[in-house]
């Protein structure tokens, strides 16, 4: 099996494995891997799994962390996929100023989606522009660690991904030498 075929194959279950895990153990709210793992799965992996990565990580992590409203849950997933689509976007003229911005913008994206939504679906807010705003104010510490933990998660998923081509790159035109044991 050729190189490219076991990244294609088993790496997918990989990053969906590690963003079940990371969601599981304790951290901070909203500092978790999903952005990055669509970012990332839009930059590098098929279409069809690049959109289906993050969601599968999420349906089986909200599994065990348990469900919350359908309405807002679907704002959450959807935020992902667009996420996956701003990834399917860089890959072609991926830079890291493009990745920043796309996690950027993933962020914002992912920030006004869900507390739209949770504004428009909950009881939680007046339906006024001020009950908007306060809810979007009370979400900020929220979108901070969003945001914190998507950079994060960004810089480890692709950093580990580019060191390891760079690293396979110098291996195969002989700049890298490996000791055979």
């Amino acid at each position: 099996m050729e190189k490219k075929e076991i990244v294609n194959k088993f790496f997918p279950y990989f990053l969906i494995l590690t963003a079940v895990l990371l969601r599981m153990i304790p951290h901070p709210a909203n500092f978790a891997p999903i952005t990055a793992l669509a970012l990332f799965g839009g930059v590098y992996l098929s279409k069809k799994t690049a959109i289906l990565i993050p969601l599968v990580a999420l349906a089986i992590s909200d599994y065990f962390l348990g469900y919350y409203n359908l309405g807002v849950m679907f704002s959450v997933w959807g935020s992902f996929i667009l996420v996956g689509l701003i990834g399917l976007f860089i890959r072609k003229r991926k830079s890291t100023g493009k990745i920043i911005i796309g996690t950027l913008s993933g962020s914002i994206l992912f920030f006004l989606i869900t507390n739209f939504a949770v504004w428009f679906i909950s009881n939680w807010y007046e339906k006024t522009f001020s009950g908007l705003g306060r809810c979007f104010y009370l979400a900020l510490p929220f979108f901070r660690n969003s945001l914190l933990g998507d950079l994060f998660y960004v810089g480890v998923f692709f950093g580990t991904y580019e060191l390891v081509l760079y690293l396979n790159r110098g291996k195969e035109k002989g700049l890298i030498k490996v000791k055979n044991e």
